[in-house]
């Protein structure tokens, strides 16, 4: 009797519901490989799951899960474990903005922020390392940004420094890890169609401000996924964005500082949002 064929690779997706996660599960599942979908909205991670299946024969697991929580990554990795499923790429990409003062903001809310877009995606980073060293391969992507590369302005106050991390972070990875077959990039988008303005409460603020060098979520996954595996560690999708963070890297501190501070001023909300 012939064994049962090998399970597909698997790749765990963060903040799946929408947007680039969910741009990045499409991919990954045209790819032929299985996915995991991890957000909060259970039902719109279950819609999805069922047009992936539907679509290209694959397994897709929905998983409900608050990235805010201490310890977020073990209720995750133990309902891959109730399965019998391990990872074999992981994109970190859950995340929000929070475009107000400091303390205009809640300190549950600037700790939710910290929690989901730093402790979370090393937290889970370091639960499907090891699994990946064993087996000799391994991919991880983790979402940055352009603003990465920027100063600290008025509000948004610890985006740039969390996004910064994920580029350290990644570049560390890449050099801990290369030799055992794990492929690390930080991917630094710019401006991207997505529902994240919406959701941090300033979208009719974007409606009013045309992008003309905006990209879609869909060009954003294949550009990472493509350069993921070259073995590229840190990626700026479009010559528009590397060109602002080749500014923001050459041009005098201050006078970034300054030109930005003054861009972010549109987009800031007031503590009463």
């Amino acid at each position: 009797m012939s064994e049962p064929p090998a399970p597909r690779r698997l790749a765990l997706i963060t903040g799946a519901s929408a947007g680039i996660g969910a741009a990045f599960a499409r991919a990954y599942a045209a790819r032929g490989l299985d996915v995991a979908l991890v957000a909060r909205r259970l039902e719109r991670l279950e819609a999805l799951a069922g047009e992936l299946r539907r679509d290209h024969g694959i397994e897709a697991l929905p998983i409900a899960a608050d990235l805010s929580a201490p310890e977020a990554q073990a209720p995750v990795m133990a309902a891959l474990a109730e399965r019998g499923r391990h990872v074999d790429v992981l994109v970190n990409n859950a995340g929000f903005g929070i475009p107000r003062i400091f303390t205009d903001a809640p300190w549950p809310v600037q700790q939710a922020f910290m929690m989901t877009m730093a402790v979370a995606p090393v937290g889970l980073a370091h639960a499907v390392i090891p699994g990946m060293a064993a087996r000799g391969w391994g991919r991880i992507i983790n979402i940055a940004s352009i603003a990465a590369f920027s100063p600290g302005v008025a509000g948004n106050t610890l985006y740039p420094g969390v996004k910064g991390l994920m580029v350290k972070f990644s570049q560390a990875l890449d050099a801990e890890y290369r030799a055992a077959g794990l492929k690390v990039t930080a991917l630094c988008p710019g401006f991207t169609e997505t529902e994240f303005a919406g959701q941090a409460g300033f979208q009719h603020i974007v409606d009013r401000q045309p992008r003309t060098f905006s990209q879609t979520a869909e060009h954003v996954a294949a550009v990472a996924i493509a350069a993921n595996e070259a073995g590229r560690v840190v990626v700026i999708p479009g010559w528009h964005n590397r060109l602002a963070v080749a500014a923001m890297r050459m041009l005098p501190e201050a006078l970034v500082r300054a030109v930005i501070n003054a861009g972010a001023a549109k987009y800031r909300l007031g503590p009463e949002h």
